[in-house]
């Protein structure tokens, strides 16, 4: 069993995520965020974005950072060459 998937289940029976935040040594709002992507995991996105969809997400804010900074490189690489032919 994973380490997320215990606390995760205690805490869904527990009457009070404070409780089952201490007797766990997790903070609140730790145990808060493992519910909710839990909970969107098991909606299949409908409560959130699931696992597999911020993953993604992460991928995707990456590649679209670099390839801004790519984008960058080039114009200032076109301008110094543009410099150079006049």
């Amino acid at each position: 069993m994973s380490s997320k998937r215990k606390p995760l289940r205690w805490s869904s029976t527990a009457e009070r995520v404070s409780a089952a935040s201490r007797d766990l040594d997790l903070t609140e709002t730790a145990l808060r965020r493992w519910v909710k992507q839990a909970e969107a995991d098991r909606t299949h996105g409908s409560t959130g974005l699931t696992t597999v969809e911020r993953e993604e997400l992460a991928r995707l804010r990456r590649e679209n950072r670099e390839l801004r900074t790519e984008r960058e490189i080039l114009k200032k690489a076109a301008a110094f060459f543009a410099k150079y032919q006049q």
